[in-house]
Formats: structure tokens, C-alpha cells, sequence
């Protein structure tokens, strides 16, 4: 194997290590500050927007409304008994709260069989594919945040029928993310540059 492709596999693998093992940024409000804490992830969302044309502000908006980046985070159990731990409401989990069933669709159309919710890059592909079949299926801009997350949470299906109308908390949850998505852009401007500095020229395998 040459030289180069050694390099790229070693950053390949640096990147994955650091994307599962990495805990909640400090301060979640700013995007300067998550990718300052966090340079790979900075990799991953850029990689996701690069293939799939969802811009990373939207998908830094997605995660912190669904896990607060927390890789484990799952839907809190209900309670029996009013006292006993319950069932949870939904198989939820990881960086971008994906089901099961969706998760497992997205293995398999993308082929990335090894994918895991709990890992960042992952979680960003997974969003950049959901986002861009809503767009190619309900035809929603991959940049509006607030459309894109009420199909995020209804499906396209869901959102084309407009379940999401008789629903005020999700219509207010993606409020929220817009908002937030906004706010990251604007951060953005200020400091990718020296972000995107850190991406080596080198090709992924």
C-alpha cells in the first residue's frame, strides 16, 4: 500500500475514533465553538454537505434538537406504576435520534452496513440522506431548516399530507431548529475558513 492511501486510511481511522468518542460540546449555541472543541466534526459535516447538499448548519441544528449531541442519548422511559420504569416511547437513538427501521433503511440503500447512531459521521450522513430524499420526494429546499425537520419528525409522507399542521409542538420544534440553524450560518462566516484549512488534501479511500 502506498504512502498516501496509509496517510488517508490513518485519518480515516482518527476521525472515527474521535467522532464515537467524543462527548457534548461545552457551549451548543455556537458552531465556532463545537467544531473548535471537536475538529472532526467539522470533517464529517462538511463531507455530508459536499455529497449530499444539505448545508451543516442545518445538520448541526437537526443533532442539537434531537440529542443535545449526546451519542446515547435515547427517549426517556414513561412510568408504570407511576414509580417503575417503563417502556420507552420510541427505538430512538444516538446523535440524530434515528429509529430502527430508518436506520436500517439507510444501511441498506446507502450501503453503509457498518454505520452506528452513536457515531457523528454517521449520524450526518444519515441526515444528509434523509434531507435529500425529502427533497427529492416533497420537494423542500435541503437549506430550510424548518420544513426539512417537520419531515424529519413526520416523514415525507407525513409532511405532503400535513400531519404536522395539527401538531403546535413539532410546528414549535422546528421553529426552534431554524432558528438555531440561522444562528449557526451566521457563526459560520466568521470562522470555517479555518476549519476547512484543517481538511487534508488527501482523498478519502
Amino acid at each position: 500500500m502506498s504512502l498516501t492511501k496509509l496517510t488517508a486510511l490513518f485519518l480515516i481511522l482518527v476521525t472515527g475514533l474521535s467522532a464515537c468518542a467524543s462527548t457534548p460540546p461545552s457551549d451548543q449555541t455556537n458552531a465556532c465553538a463545537i467544531f473548535a472543541e471537536n475538529r472532526s466534526w467539522y470533517r464529517a459535516t462538511s463531507k455530508a454537505e459536499r455529497k449530499w447538499g444539505v448545508p451543516i448548519e442545518v445538520q448541526l441544528a437537526f443533532i442539537r434538537k434531537e440529542s443535545s449531541f449526546d451519542r446515547k442519548a435515547r427517549p426517556e422511559r414513561g412510568k408504570f406504576l407511576w414509580v417503575l420504569p417503563g417502556k420507552r416511547p420510541s427505538s430512538a437513538l444516538g446523535y440524530a435520534q434515528a429509529l430502527d427501521g430508518t436506520w436500517e433503511e439507510y444501511r441498506k440503500k446507502t450501503g453503509n452496513r457498518t454505520a452506528s447512531r452513536k457515531n457523528f459521521a454517521d449520524a450526518t450522513d444519515f441526515i444528509g440522506w434523509y434531507v435529500d430524499s425529502s427533497a427529492r420526494r416533497a420537494g423542500i429546499s435541503r437549506d430550510d431548516a424548518y420544513s426539512q425537520y417537520l419531515a424529519y419528525h413526520e416523514g415525507a409522507g407525513g409532511y405532503m399530507r400535513g400531519s404536522w399542521k395539527r401538531k403546535p409542538e413539532v410546528r414549535r420544534r422546528a421553529s426552534v431548529v431554524a432558528t438555531m440553524a440561522s444562528k449557526y450560518e451566521a457563526q459560520l462566516k466568521r470562522c470555517e475558513g479555518r476549519f476547512r484549512r484543517d481538511i487534508p488534501l488527501v482523498p478519502f479511500i
